[in-house]
């Protein structure tokens, strides 16, 4: 209920108030009273409701004809549930006595105009806009919770050249008007009433810059449909016509949540009395609206689209690769895109140029590319090839220096949804690297990380992987789906589960196999040669202990045991301070549902058959995955990277919706 604003009557005339439907006005019955007055009465037309408030323990509620003493402390409160069919068609009469049985000495009498004013928002979040008087200044998170959403229009639904929809101040196209949340003005009441009261529609200065709002004037037409509230138009003077009831807008986000934004965008209608100087502010109605979050999705939510570079440079083609992809696609039933070598300008790092997401309203959702700062051959792909009709673009840009390899989203990734003791995280957490807690080395640019944890429904999780030379997380972990009841596996690189098989495997009398074989460009290595490097031993339990760290890490913060980890044989070697793979990181797979494209590992072959691709076959397959081994050691290993950083995929958004999560 709406604070209560007071009116004063008066004996020697009539007094004219306008009462808005739903709220309460107090009546001032002490401010006029006759002289020797003792008691009051209150009658009123049969719409209006009065209410007496008073003290129980002091004032007795009269009987029969008794009265109201006037020396306590009672307060008549009056309100109505229906608008005015005319102009002051409601009566409150207040009769003073002297006392209970005497005539009246006087009385004070009031018109009201009922007036049904009330802004309204999809705050139920059903997909549509019903009726609120509760609480609509607050948003609530959670399966209870209430308050309207909005969507950054960041897609683009205009054909051909240009920027997202938000940056037009008027709607693109009638699709785009989906896109936006819908806002209905109820303002029912005599004509006449708004010849001398004004509606204004308005919203803070620094909230003006993160919401637009359209009002369709006159028809439902595009060219219909006028920009009142947004950048530099904090305020907007509703226009009713003659007979108007409802007047409907339709708000789009402009910003995301970040540092200086949490979010929340509040709008509010006011009922003004004009006629005195200055005006009279008689009611505001406020509604308040969360900005829907970027979210990301993991390797665990199905594929629909698997992006990959066709590249042509001084290393060669990777037209091989591409057949692999193709073949990988079509057993996952997944849309193959190939981003040509005119539009990748021979960047084959997909993966790191850009992050696919979503963002969600109860009556729409659409996949949002989120473009990272490392701007290199793939620089305009995600803007000028991706973005497009309902699908949206969202970067972040440095300002002061240049990207650095933790800047790529290589680096950023998240996990499957996971409970940790009482708190549940259904849409996951991101996962970004960084240097180790204390150092001063490579981190992930503060922008990146600020916008990650401004969305609230993710929260990121950073590790550390500036131990490796590229430092991205997707050198040593990654997650893989199942179909038992924890629905997936953390999968870890892990040089101690190397060094083990190959131990096992030299113990069973095959110390001469070799890594390697079948590779022309690569020196073979044999299992006795490589366990009795004192080098590759050392670096490889050095990055054993790196990963340690992160192991422990991510147990805690994740709310994994032992059995949710699966060790995938890795053996790594230090170039400098900083590790790199030693053979193909399998690790470093792309995961389209059961279907796992891995990097061939060329590992010591044993009866014909590699003994790396076994080890890891028997780890995985029993979960009902498809391991898939596919040749990327030219093409990208030999170049610091594997599939994983070659491939990007466009998953499903989860069917949770966010907004029923409490982060």
């Amino acid at each position: 209920m709406a604070p209560r604003r007071a009116v004063s009557l008066s004996l020697k005339k009539p007094t004219y108030a306008v009462c808005v439907v739903g709220t309460e006005m107090l009546v001032n019955v002490h401010r006029d009273v006759p002289r020797g007055a003792k008691t009051f009465r209150v009658s009123a037309s049969s719409k209006v409701e009065v209410l007496m408030d008073y003290d129980s323990r002091r004032v007795a509620e009269p009987t029969g004809k008794a009265h109201w003493p006037l020396d306590a402390n009672v307060d008549v409160v009056i309100s109505v549930d229906t608008a005015s069919k005319e102009l002051n068609d409601l009566k409150v009469k207040v009769s003073y006595f002297k006392q209970q049985e005497e005539d009246p000495l006087g009385h004070s009498v009031l018109y009201l105009t009922a007036v049904d004013i009330s802004l309204d928002v999809d705050a139920s979040r059903t997909g549509k806009v019903k009726r609120r008087r509760g609480d609509k200044k607050t948003w609530r998170w959670g399966p209870e919770g209430h308050g309207a959403i909005l969507l950054v229009n960041c897609d683009k639904d205009s054909r051909g050249p240009g920027q997202p929809d938000l940056y037009s101040s008027q709607p693109v196209s009638l699709d785009d008007l989906q896109d936006m949340s819908p806002i209905v003005l109820t303002c029912d009441g005599p004509d006449e009433l708004f010849d001398r009261h004004e509606l204004i529609l308005s919203v803070s200065l620094p909230d003006s810059r993160r919401v637009r709002v359209f009002c369709a004037q006159g028809g439902t037409s595009i060219s219909d449909y006028k920009q009142v509230l947004g950048p530099r138009h904090p305020s907007y003077q509703v226009e009713r016509q003659p007979g108007e009831r409802e007047i409907r807008f339709c708000a789009e986000g402009l910003a995301f949540p970040d540092t200086e934004f949490p979010g929340l965008v509040s709008l509010s209608v006011s009922l003004m009395d004009t006629a005195p100087l200055p005006e009279v502010l008689l009611f505001t109605d406020t509604v308040t609206f969360r900005v829907a979050p970027w979210i990301m999705t993991p390797n665990t939510q199905p594929p629909i689209e698997l992006y990959v570079c066709s590249v042509t440079d001084a290393h060669g083609s990777n037209e091989k690769f591409l057949d692999d992809m193709a073949y990988l696609a079509l057993k996952a039933n997944c849309k193959l895109v190939i981003c040509p070598r005119v539009e990748n300008r021979n960047d084959r790092w997909i993966q790191d140029e850009m992050e696919f997401g979503y963002i969600e309203v109860p009556h729409k959702s659409f996949p949002v590319v989120f473009d990272s700062p490392r701007n290199r051959g793939l620089r305009d792909f995600p803007y000028k090839k991706i973005l497009g009709p309902d699908f949206g673009y969202v970067t972040r840009k440095l300002l002061l220096s240049g990207a650095s390899s933790l800047d790529s989203f290589g680096n950023l990734d998240v996990s499957p949804p996971v409970t940790v003791g009482d708190t549940e995280y259904p849409l996951g957490r991101i996962l970004i690297g960084g240097s180790f807690p204390k150092s001063s080395g490579r981190r992930m640019a503060k922008v990146v990380r600020d916008f990650l944890a401004a969305q609230r429904v993710q929260a990121p999780l950073e590790l550390y992987s500036d131990w490796l030379s590229v430092g991205h997380v997707d050198e040593f972990l990654s997650f893989v789906p199942t179909s038992d009841p924890k629905g997936f596996r953390m999968l870890l690189a892990s040089p101690t589960a190397c060094l083990k098989l190959f131990q096992k495997k030299k113990d069973e009398g095959y110390g001469e196999a070799a890594q390697f074989a079948g590779l022309r460009h690569k020196a073979k290595r044999s299992i006795n040669e490589m366990l009795a490097d004192k080098h590759l031993r050392s670096d490889s339990l050095h990055v054993q202990k790196c990963i340690d760290w992160n192991r422990e890490v991510l147990k805690r913060e994740l709310g994994l045991a032992e059995g949710d980890i699966i060790d995938i044989p890795q053996l790594f070697s230090l170039k400098g301070a900083y590790a790199e793979a030693f053979f193909p990181d399998m690790v470093n797979m792309v995961v389209l549902g059961k279907y796992l494209g891995i990097p061939k590992p060329y590992g010591p072959l044993i009866n014909g058959r590699c003994c790396l691709e076994e080890e890891v076959r028997a780890l995985l397959e029993p979960l009902g995955l498809h391991c898939i081994f596919i040749d990327d050691y030219l093409s990208y290993h030999r170049l610091q990277g594997e599939i994983h950083c070659g491939t990007n995929v466009r998953r499903k958004p989860f069917a949770f919706k966010w907004w029923r999560m409490v982060p």
